[in-house]
């Protein structure tokens, strides 16, 4: 009897890739539950039983899912800030990447912060855990620019006032961009005005 051919470390991390990238825009599209294993890995060109080399159960699967999401999302803010000529380019080029019709129309291929908020809040505590590891890492990332803009202007800002603005900030860009999503296809002009005019209010501070 020939022996099965084992799989080159290589290609087991490739299928894990095709896997987390099928789960991600399966679960952005239609939420963790409104997706199975199955397609999951049927979107990926695998077979179900393949799943379980790579992950223990669905739920692993969706933190990974967001771990990864949350990981490409902010070496993007990460890049828009080094490639900025300055704190205050690098907060409007944040704002304007993030508010954008592209990305409310293209949920799958969009941040996780956005589409699978609602997710963490109902897939339990490692969930919310892997949401706050995201979250943190945007709010070191505006607080930084935030205080980098005040030091441009000379106007001093402790670094928790600073957090705070961060957390207003955030949060209004992931409720912009969620409410333009409920209301899109209904009132394409009113979810465009929300966010115009919130992307507008967050670069004028």
């Amino acid at each position: 009897m020939s022996e099965v051919p084992r799989i080159s470390q290589q290609q087991k991390e490739s299928n894990r890739a095709r896997i987390l990238a099928s789960a991600g825009e399966g679960f952005r599209t239609r939420g963790i539950d409104g997706i199975g294993i199955d397609e999951v890995m049927k979107t990926a060109g695998m077979t179900h039983g393949g799943f379980y080399n790579h992950f223990g159960s669905k739920e692993d699967l969706a933190l990974a899912v967001l771990h990864q999401g949350f990981t490409d999302s902010l070496e993007h803010v990460a890049s828009m800030v080094s490639e900025s000529s300055s704190p205050l380019d690098a907060l409007h080029a944040i704002v304007d990447n993030y508010l954008t019709t592209s990305h409310r129309d293209h949920p799958g291929q969009g941040c996780a912060s956005a589409t699978l908020v609602a997710d963490a809040g109902r897939h339990g505590v490692d969930a919310q855990a892997e949401y706050t590891r995201g979250l943190e890492g945007y709010l070191a990332a505006f607080t930084d620019v935030l205080l980098g803009i005040a030091d441009q202007a000379g106007t001093p800002l402790e670094p928790a006032v600073a957090r705070e603005r961060s957390i207003a900030l955030f949060s209004a860009m992931v409720g912009a961009l969620v409410i333009s999503r409920a209301v899109g296809r209904a009132d394409p002009a009113l979810s465009d005005e929300v966010l115009a005019a919130t992307a507008k209010e967050l670069k004028a501070q």
